[in-house]
């Protein structure tokens, strides 16, 4: 049986419309959609078969640092 496994993902509104993620733990783990529910679709597809080519070449899955998004605030 398989555990589940929590990744953090960032996904970035992209210049030319639609959206583009990336998962930080998993290093060129990327994917696009063109709306938020196919981008999160997509990522999660991603890494997935992030998983898969680890399994198969047998290499530890990286450690996951969490990534924070803080916003601040800056008088300009």
């Amino acid at each position: 049986m398989k555990k589940e496994r929590v990744f953090d993902t960032i996904i970035h509104e992209a210049e030319e419309g639609g959206f583009w993620a990336e998962c930080p733990t998993l290093k060129g783990c990327y994917a696009q959609g063109e709306t938020l529910n196919e981008v999160r679709k997509n990522i999660e597809e991603a890494i997935e078969l992030c998983l898969e080519e680890i399994e198969i070449k047998k290499t530890r899955l990286p450690k996951q640092r969490r990534t924070y998004l803080v916003p601040i605030a800056v008088k300009i």
